[in-house]
């Protein structure tokens, strides 16, 4: 349900969590490659294997949002980035 004067461009959520974590591993990691073709390919590999969370509304993207202090959730992602890392650092496009 959409509560007129509410819409908002449709979103996946999931982008916006994988690029924090993904910010966040690689400040702490010195033997990656951080420019922004290895970037996208992390960001990409990580989400091809999470799932999709679109929101629409500002109220659906605080619900996602609140679903981020699950640890399930966060630890889903984490593990995915830091497989991306992984793979990325092996097999750099350039």
């Amino acid at each position: 349900m959409v509560i007129e004067g509410e819409m908002m461009e449709i979103h996946n959520y999931m982008e916006e969590a994988v690029k924090e974590v993904l910010d966040g591993i690689l400040s702490q990691r010195e033997d990656v490659c951080k420019c922004d073709v290895c970037r996208s390919d992390m960001m990409a590999w990580a989400l091809n294997r999470l799932p999709s969370k679109y929101v629409a509304t500002q109220k659906g993207r605080v619900y996602t949002k609140l679903d981020e202090i699950n640890i399930q959730f966060k630890t889903d992602i984490i593990k995915e980035v830091v497989r991306a890392v992984e793979y990325v650092k092996d097999k750099p496009r350039h």
